[in-house]
């Protein structure tokens, strides 16, 4: 009897069920063979520069009546005070909470009418604010983006507001072994001190701190003309859009802001293994890592096809063996975090907790073998042929080619980089993933936490003799 839902191959083909029942296989036609990758072109895109020094990067794209309109302010975590983690998020979620004269029940109203939303944000490297609209709205939408960035509101009771959602997430993360494990690696793998060994949304005691006095002052010193740039990607035309910012940013002022401290140096520390204390927890959230490599490196195309042999496909080294072969986990995953400084290396997977050790002595199984022998040509086609492959269809959106082109002023990246990425792809050689894995993941700076029962995790990866072993609780302090 067929299983519900199952669709067998008597019941989708009666001339295959016929086949079948006289003992026969039909010969079926072979299959069609990819042709050659068509080419590819980025949007076209022009620069220009205001009087005033607001950037602007302009793509036509005029196939659909859509803009969108995105704001790159040099703002990130990385320029939090010291001792005010989370600032540079808390000013820029404060943005859309009133601007312009208008709160920000008003200001949200508004930007319905405009059929748009604000989504204003900041990550470690910018803050951003960004819209999309049909492009007969480009003009109003321009004079929102013009007074969120110069003139919000800052409200103290919305600056509350977003304070306390943000510790309330901090509380919430105590019961969550992912988040647990991710902030717990990049506390160990960079040293104390270092900006990127804490969150970029800031920790409890630092969130606590902040005032909606200290978010006017970041403000008034990191949002200025000469830190924005305006990307526009859609139904526009430059000249257009110059004429509007003009007519918007245009007569903005304001002095350049210092620059941020260093964020990203890494822990002198050897091996070492981390547990944080989760009785609870009927898996375990394994992470090992070490410092990575800023985006800017010139390794980044070799870099990129080596993780994703190692770890960064489905197909991948280290998740065929931890899932496919073993059964220790749903799925594995490798990558380099791309940061303006060197962001971390990580490997992360949910296992089984009694077999936690298995599965580290697996992954560093693969490390080793990516280090030592040549990956067949067949593992580094696909792994090309992938990263080829899917690259176009990644900018089929405004949104997206906005975001692409965010990319090219946040890290420094020629104008051509989009027109180069596929053949700087397909030419990495099976010599240049090896050095790259020699070069750039190093076994010796591993850095591992385990999120689970130390009852059952300790004393197993005692004996894989990796490093010293130190207990946590959910909050980060040593236990034993």
């Amino acid at each position: 009897m067929s299983r519900p839902g199952r669709v067998h191959a008597a019941d989708a083909d009666p001339d295959a069920a016929g086949t079948a029942a006289g003992g026969g296989l039909a010969t079926a036609p072979p299959r069609p063979r990819p042709g050659e990758p068509r080419p590819y072109a980025f949007p076209r895109f022009e620069q220009r520069v205001l009087a005033n020094g607001v950037r602007l990067l302009v793509a036509p794209v005029p196939k659909l009546p859509v803009v969108t309109l995105l704001a790159i302010i040099d703002a990130g975590a990385t320029t939090d005070p010291p001792g005010a983690d989370g600032l540079a998020q808390l000013t820029a979620r404060t943005l859309r909470e009133g601007a312009g004269g208008r709160d920000g029940a008003a200001l949200a109203e508004y930007a319905e009418r405009l059929g748009t939303g604000i989504d204003a944000s900041a990550d470690w490297d910018s803050a951003s604010v960004r819209m999309t609209v049909l492009s007969s709205r480009t003009a109003d939408a321009m004079g929102l983006m013009g007074e969120v960035l110069m003139a919000p509101a800052l409200p103290e009771r919305e600056v509350e507001r977003l304070r306390a959602e943000r510790l309330a997430e901090l509380l919430q993360l105590r019961a969550e072994p992912r988040g647990l494990a991710d902030e717990m690696l990049d506390r160990v793998v960079y040293q104390e001190t270092a900006r990127y060994a804490r969150p970029a949304g800031g920790t409890e005691p630092s969130v606590r701190r902040l005032t909606r006095d200290m978010v006017a002052a970041f403000y008034g010193e990191r949002y200025h003309p000469a830190a924005v740039t305006l990307i526009v990607a859609g139904d526009v035309r430059p000249a257009d859009v110059e004429r509007m910012a003009a007519t918007t940013v245009g007569a903005w002022r304001g002095g350049a802001a210092p620059a941020p401290a260093t964020p990203d140096a890494g822990t002198q520390l050897g091996r070492a293994v981390h547990i944080v204390a989760k009785a609870d927890a009927p898996q375990a959230e394994l992470r090992l890592g070490h410092v990575g490599l800023p985006r800017a490196h010139p390794d980044y195309f070799p870099v990129v096809v080596m993780n994703a042999v190692l770890g960064g496909l489905f197909s991948s080294r280290i998740n065929l063996n931890l899932r496919e072969a073993h059964g220790y986990t749903y799925g594995a995953h490798s990558g380099f975090e791309w940061r303006r400084w060197a962001g971390p290396f990580t490997i992360d997977a949910a296992v089984t907790r009694e077999v936690t050790d298995a599965a580290v002595r697996e992954v560093l199984h693969e490390i080793d073998r990516i280090r030592t022998d040549d990956v067949a040509e067949s593992e580094r086609s696909l792994a090309t042929s992938y990263l080829d492959g899917v690259f176009p269809i990644r900018y089929e959106k405004t949104s997206a080619i906005a975001s692409a082109l965010a990319n090219l002023v946040t890290y420094g990246l020629p104008p051509d980089y989009y027109d180069g990425y596929r053949a700087h792809v397909r030419a990495v050689t099976v010599g240049d993933i090896r050095a790259a894995a020699r070069a750039h993941v190093d076994p010796d700076r591993l850095q591992m936490v385990v999120v689970g029962d130390p009852a059952v995790v300790r004393a197993p990866l005692e004996r894989l003799n990796f490093g010293p072993v130190t207990v946590y609780d959910d909050r980060g302090e040593p236990v034993g």
